[in-house]
């Protein structure tokens, strides 16, 4: 089992957020010698834990032939942009913005005067020239819930063989993933494969065991 923590990475950030970038995929960014970013699996090639300043934003800026991925691990966020336009997202929540041929602009803005936490995620979509969309979720305590990937025939989540699924957990709840899995405890501490872990943690392993130790949120990114 491979381990990376925030604590081994530089800070960054850009406009009103701090973030660590702890998968830096090395088809797509030209990463520096040294760096301890992790590739990606499947068509996910990036993974950034951010914090907000009080009242910070990213500025509108634009995506094209990009799936951007937000997962919500404490506070709130208030969506501006040319999708959805308005949308809130609480924490445990998930917005899915895919970028396709037609492409988007967002601007996403902490509303409140603390500090937030927002991990995003960008994975490559699998067809070039697809539609703009945009997709929410809501948490399920003790439930693993898909927010990306998944099979043409349905349209719960976008298509893709490239899956993520949120695990919003409480103290004792279990689940477990075998085959190649990158997975991310954004909040809380657990139990992993016999180790304990604390939020700020990146794992990559063929075979996962996880409990939680308290409220927790895990982000498990696979393929199918």
């Amino acid at each position: 089992m491979k381990v990376l923590t925030l604590e081994q990475l530089p800070q960054g950030g850009f406009a009103g957020l701090k973030e660590k970038q702890l998968v830096k995929d090395s088809r797509v960014f030209n990463k520096a010698i040294g760096t301890q970013a992790f590739d990606g699996i499947g068509n996910f090639v990036y993974l950034a834990d951010a914090n907000f300043e009080p009242f910070g934003e990213t500025g509108m800026h634009p995506h094209h032939e990009i799936d951007v991925i937000s997962v919500m691990a404490k506070g709130r966020i208030s969506h501006a942009g040319s999708l959805e336009h308005g949308q809130s997202l609480e924490t445990g929540w998930a917005q899915v913005q895919r970028a396709g041929g037609e492409g988007f602009s967002h601007n996403e803005i902490n509303p409140d005067d603390e500090t937030n936490k927002l991990i995003q995620l960008w994975v490559l979509p699998e067809v070039s020239g697809q539609k703009a969309g945009y997709k929410a979720y809501q948490p399920v305590i003790g439930n693993r819930v898909r927010i990306y990937g998944g099979t043409q025939e349905q349209h719960d989540t976008f298509e893709s063989h490239t899956i993520i699924e949120l695990f919003q957990a409480q103290e004792g709840d279990r689940t477990e993933q075998v085959g190649d899995v990158l997975a991310y405890l954004s909040s809380g501490s657990a139990i992993v494969n016999n180790q304990n872990i604390e939020a700020g943690t990146l794992l990559r392993t063929n075979v996962l065991n996880f409990t939680a130790r308290e409220d927790s949120q895990l982000i498990l990114i696979f393929k199918e």
